[in-house]
């Protein structure tokens, strides 16, 4: 019982870099958690749907990496089993925003940068992808 109490409450994670999309590895690394785990929270959570394309390989957006972090915290920080940080995340959230704003506003507030650049990029990408179209 000790042990728990020694160990520190929060982890800090590496910041997230401003990409379109994550493969399942990058995610692992950014969000502190196993690959494995990722697909076992992909059943668990109707949120979590990576972009699958060749050989269905898992792409993953940063609102999805977002994601995983939150769930992470509920699971591993707060202490939340799997059904209660899924309740959380549910019904829960329209009551957070009534009491003042939530971590993942918080959060994303300071990361206002970041999403500024990824938006950049996808918008750069949707342009090339518009560029053929408009010449034929």
């Amino acid at each position: 019982m000790n042990e728990r109490v020694n160990k520190p409450a929060v982890i800090v994670l590496p910041p997230i870099p401003a990409k379109r999309y994550f493969t399942i590895g990058e995610v692992s690394e950014l969000c502190g958690v196993k690959p494995h785990v990722l697909r076992y929270w992909e059943q668990e959570f109707t949120q979590l749907k990576p972009v699958k394309r060749r050989g269905n390989r898992r792409y993953y957006q940063h609102h999805e990496v977002l994601l995983i972090r939150r769930i992470r915290e509920l699971l591993y920080e707060q202490g939340f089993t799997i059904s209660g940080a899924r309740n959380k995340l549910d019904g829960h959230m329209g009551e957070e925003r009534q009491e003042g704003l939530p971590e993942e506003v918080e959060v994303s507030v300071s990361m206002d940068a970041a999403q500024i650049d990824a938006v950049r990029v996808e918008l750069l990408d949707i342009l090339e992808l518009l560029r053929p179209t408009a010449r034929a």
